[in-house]
């Protein structure tokens, strides 16, 4: 036994609720990061209701908007019931973006716990409730003291009839039990002692393009500048784009510029790499002479708008040897004992051409703040879209207080992660507040690791704020599934992308099917976009497939969210299943996976997915229509010619 105390504690100086309202959900990290959502997303919050004794429980879900001082409430129901009504849930949507927040209030409600009680004895066949009558008359009058209009003097009446001790005893309990009058008390009822969360839920609602989009990626210098991208922009909202992604506009230094294939020596002519940001010219916030002027920024964004796409700028944090900072405010900048700096480099990868910044330097505020000033410049020029380069290489604090201060005037504003490194890293990210993040598809290709992996994005509670970006190539990232697979490989990969994640992504010359590497096993691009101009045309083979997928993808509610997704066996390795819904709508897409050699099996439609046992399909690629069923449907793949089903399911 432990040591006996010197005194005995005293209670709590005031009355604590008996009610306690726990675990809710959805909630990331107990609440230390909001859950995040789009305007219309329902937020489907829950918690755990608990009293001691048997009192009937009420509890109500509160919440308020952007701005919003009062709360709105709905009532919650009881759910689980292996827990014995335990778990207690409701909804709300929200309608506007911004900060939104949502709590819940839970208490015993005295006179329903009482109408329960004689309902009970009145079954026994207990003739003498006198007691229980006199007490249900005080709890029916202190309801009428809080009701108003109507409902006062409907339950003022039975508070007369439930005391009247001369009126038979039914007469009393069918007053106190009467439908109208227990619908008028449950519009007023009594709170006292109600307990609540112990502190609000946030909600962060943003863009409709932080969770379903289709980017198109290209450097403007392929393409005539600003002004050439500009006249494109019709073709480009034909084809179903929602973001038009610039790598970096700004001006490339000239010092330790790199040239054609990575070379550390740029040959006379060679432009540079667009991430060695930075010459006598100006820097983040300056546009290259080359591609336009500010203007014809301005107009390329406004006119894109006005065809339903954005333009995504890149923000990348580093610095050529001519940025004017390096001269402007060299304490922002690390340097070694002898006063040189050192270069960027991602081992094997050097980056002779930039320097980063230091986050840790005595100027740190200085420092934050410019990087502030320049993502407000270019929202301040209508942009609504970043693309962020490494942002896991920059301190996670950094990002937080950056995207909140943005968001605080812009919740439209879009931030996209560009950060292939470990999973803790990419969550992290999303956390502080990245709107969606690139993900390892680009480099998922095996039937079990696509299910395992968009299992994890759907149903592992990532889905509440990790938004993924299923971005088939990147300027960086050749896979030597496309080197070795052929156009089939493209043409799966393509529509893996664009049924899997409700966002995903192009780089120009994928539609093209440019696959030769640098040299063998390497993910760089030979003659490789990044160090040098090339003549682009919007005429590659498979953009009528990337319409024709972008006009499914809009039609079809089912794959604009990441979740709702059940996979389906096929009894082949060769082909993936899987069925994505929403209210009213169910698609089932079946991939090839093989580029190689067509693939067939069955593929077996779960009976949780709630459809009929036989339902009619239409193939959203071809139009044909078939009957399928619960249970095993006979497919064989083509690549090709046949290299996936997109399934709509029909309403009977």
């Amino acid at each position: 036994m432990g040591a006996r105390p010197d005194r005995i504690a005293a209670p709590p100086s005031k009355r604590l609720a008996r009610v306690l309202v726990e675990r809710p959900r959805p909630d990331v990290d107990g609440g230390r990061y909001p859950v995040k959502r789009t305007p219309g997303e329902p937020v489907h919050a829950s918690v755990d209701v608990i009293r001691d004794g048997h009192e009937v429980l009420r509890a109500v879900l509160r919440f308020r908007g952007p701005g919003e001082r009062r709360w709105s409430e709905v009532p919650m129901v009881a759910v689980d019931a292996e827990r014995a009504g335990v778990r207690w849930a409701a909804s709300f949507v929200p309608e506007r973006m911004g900060a939104w927040q949502w709590t819940v209030e839970a208490w015993a409600d005295a006179l329903a716990s009482w109408r329960h009680e004689v309902d009970r004895k009145v079954e026994a066949g207990q003739d003498d409730l006198s007691s229980e009558l006199a007490e249900g008359a005080l709890l029916l009058r202190a309801t009428a003291s809080r009701a108003k209009g109507d409902d006062r003097a409907l339950v003022d009446k039975a508070a007369t009839i439930v005391g009247d001790e001369s009126a038979s005893t039914g007469e009393r309990v069918e007053a106190a039990l009467d439908a109208t009058v227990v619908a008028a008390c449950e519009r007023w009822p009594d709170r006292t002692g109600a307990g609540a969360l112990a502190a609000p839920q946030d909600v962060v609602v943003g863009s409709p393009l932080g969770r379903f989009g289709a980017w198109y990626e290209l450097f403007p210098r392929s393409w005539g500048g600003l002004d050439g991208v500009r006249r494109r922009l019709p073709a480009l909202a034909e084809l179903g784009f929602d973001v038009i992604y610039l790598p970096p506009i700004h001006p490339i230094g000239v010092k330790n510029r790199k040239g054609r294939n990575n070379a550390l020596v740029a040959g006379d002519g060679d432009p540079g790499s667009p991430w060695a940001i930075g010459s006598p010219e100006g820097g983040h916030t300056a546009v290259h002479p080359d591609l336009g002027s500010q203007d014809d920024l301005d107009r390329l964004v406004r006119e894109a708008r006005e065809l339903g796409m954005e333009i995504a700028l890149d923000l990348a944090i580093q610095c050529s040897a001519d940025h004017p900072w390096l001269t402007e405010h060299p304490e922002w900048f690390s340097h070694r004992p002898d006063g040189t700096l050192k270069y960027a480099e991602n081992p094997p990868k050097k980056y002779q051409d930039i320097y980063n910044v230091d986050f840790d330097c005595e100027d740190w505020r200085g420092l934050w703040s410019a990087l502030l000033d320049v993502v407000r410049h270019w929202v301040d020029h209508g942009v609504r879209v970043f693309r962020v380069d490494n942002p896991h290489t920059k301190p996670l604090r950094f990002w937080e207080w950056l995207i909140d201060a943005v968001h605080t005037d812009h919740p439209e504003v879009v931030f996209l992660a560009e950060a292939f490194t470990k999973r803790a890293m990419m969550q992290a990210l999303a956390k502080v507040g990245f709107d969606q993040s690139y993900t390892y598809f680009t480099w998922k290709s095996a039937r079990w690791e696509l299910e395992e992996y968009v299992g994890e994005l759907a149903h592992s509670g990532e889905q509440e704020y990790f938004r993924p970006n299923f971005f088939v190539n990147t300027p960086d990232i050749l896979t030597e599934e496309l080197v070795l697979g052929g156009p089939a490989a493209f043409t799966s990969r393509l529509v893996l992308a664009a049924t899997l994640s409700p966002s995903y992504g192009v780089y120009s010359g994928f539609e093209h099917f440019e696959a030769t590497p640098v040299r063998p096993g390497s993910e760089e691009y030979l003659d490789s976009e990044k160090y040098e101009a090339k003549a682009r045309t919007l005429d590659g083979p498979l953009l009528p497939l990337v319409a024709h997928l972008n006009g499914i993808r809009r039609a079809n509610r089912a794959l604009q969210h990441v979740d709702g997704i059940t996979f389906c066996d096929t009894r082949n390795d060769g082909l993936i299943a899987y069925a994505k819904q929403a209210p009213g709508n169910t698609v089932i897409c079946v991939v090839c996976l093989d580029a190689g050699h067509a693939q067939e099996g069955l593929v077996e439609v779960p009976d949780t997915l709630g459809l009929p046992p036989t339902f009619a399909v239409t193939d959203l690629l071809t139009g044909e229509r078939f009957t399928w069923r619960v249970g095993g449907n006979y497919v064989r793949l083509v690549p090709g010619p046949r290299p996936a089903h997109i399934l709509r399911v029909e309403e009977a």
